[in-house]
């Protein structure tokens, strides 16, 4: 199988690169990025709130930051292509918390799930953009890092576990389409034959969402009386999906 993100873009995501490559309102930097904490019992994340999908974690707020500070270069690589202005921060001194959250099951299990507070805040059309150019950013780099892997062994864990490749790739679409119920969005069933079909339809169904979701379009409140997700989190949360695997699938290739 021969991978390429530019094969599995969509028409309508590689519009929104095009028509953002100019004039992109970039978040303010003052010498600073703003994290936040999401701290459970055994695990704990950290994420920079301006920058969807730089977000990793530890064992604890000492070993989340670090490991966050160290995948600063590779985040940067990630949006080269882009003019959304990410700078990898040079020390801890660089990072600044601003949002502690007591973290839950999920948290523990390993994934990040609360959401902090400027998730609540609205989405302007510009900043609509730069989030849906992040998640692009995103998807290039899984698609980037499965290519890479084709073909070649993934590393097994400790005990011999851990998906295939397609397993993988597998997972993060039945993720994205459990993120897009937890909008609230319905899911168009097609059954895809090739897996870069799958890809494309998923992702377009997340730009669909997203800004469905900013514009006021879908309920906030689902069937049963449940909170559905923010459009903020609900960025944070695929876009942290993608990059922890696609970082997974090179760590298990090249062994970094």
């Amino acid at each position: 199988m021969v991978w390429s993100h530019d094969g599995v873009l969509g028409a309508r995501q590689r519009d929104v690169i095009q028509s953002n490559s100019e004039g992109i309102i970039l978040p303010k930097f003052r010498g600073k990025h703003d994290i936040y904490l999401e701290i459970g019992e055994r695990r704990v994340f950290t994420g920079a709130v301006e920058w969807p999908g730089w977000c990793r974690s530890g064992r604890d707020e000492e070993s989340a930051i670090q490991a966050l500070l160290e995948s600063g270069p590779r985040y940067s690589l990630i949006l080269r292509s882009t003019n959304l202005g990410f700078k990898a921060p040079e020390n801890a001194l660089s990072l600044k918390v601003v949002d502690r959250l007591d973290g839950n099951s999920t948290t523990d299990y390993g994934a990040p799930d609360m959401p902090i507070s400027r998730d609540k805040e609205t989405i302007e059309a510009d900043e609509l953009h730069r989030l849906q150019m992040l998640l692009n950013a995103c998807w290039g780099a899984f698609d980037k890092a499965v290519s890479m892997a084709d073909g070649h062994p993934l590393r097994k864990g400790p005990r011999g576990g851990g998906r295939d490749l397609m397993g993988i790739v597998d997972h993060v679409i039945n993720a994205d389409e459990s993120y897009l119920k937890r909008i609230g969005w319905k899911i168009v069933k097609i059954e895809e034959v090739r897996m870069e079909e799958k890809l494309e339809r998923i992702r377009k169904e997340i730009l669909d969402a997203f800004e469905s979701a900013v514009q006021g379009d879908l309920p906030v409140i689902g069937p049963r009386g449940g909170k559905r997700w923010v459009p903020r989190f609900f960025v944070r949360r695929v876009s942290w999906h993608i990059m922890d695997h696609a970082w997974e699938i090179e760590a298990r290739v090249l062994e970094i």
